[in-house]
């Protein structure tokens, strides 16, 4: 007699931050809704995946994803942004720093590998300059 498997797995993550929603094997579906560390004013970091891209892809609200360019030490020289457009997909290259800031109604998947974490993800803190920075890109964004 052949057991019981279930034949389809639903997920829902309505709550404020980042969660994983589903693991298989080397790869990771997980959302990241709004919460109030992402401010601009309050992010303190950017990080990059030594090992592996990372895709967003925007669902509800808005989403814009910061890319920096170090140089080799790993100071921030220029910020690159983009307000991401829904239902498109936007792959951060493994190796390239980066955070994001969402509108309060913003809902992002991120598609990553499972076993993204600290000790394979550098961060770059940041500064009162670059947060600076950041709420001027946003401004010019959303405005």
């Amino acid at each position: 007699m052949k057991a019981n498997k279930p034949l389809l797995e639903v997920s829902e993550y309505n709550a404020e931050g980042y969660s994983p929603m589903i693991d298989y094997q080397s790869w990771r579906v997980a959302m990241l809704n709004y919460i109030d560390e992402l401010e601009t004013d309050k992010i303190d970091n950017f990080q990059c995946h030594e090992e592996t891209d990372e895709v967003f892809v925007l669902l509800e609200g808005k989403c814009i994803l910061f890319c920096a360019e170090v140089d080799e030490e790993n100071n921030i020289v220029d910020i690159v942004s983009w307000d991401m457009e829904p239902n498109k997909a936007y792959n951060i290259k493994r190796g390239v720093y980066h955070t994001h800031t969402l509108s309060n109604d913003g809902k992002v998947l991120i598609i990553e590998n499972s076993d993204i974490n600290d000790s394979n993800s550098p961060k770059i803190l940041i500064d009162d300059t670059v947060r600076y920075k950041l709420g001027q890109l946003v401004s010019v964004l959303w405005s």
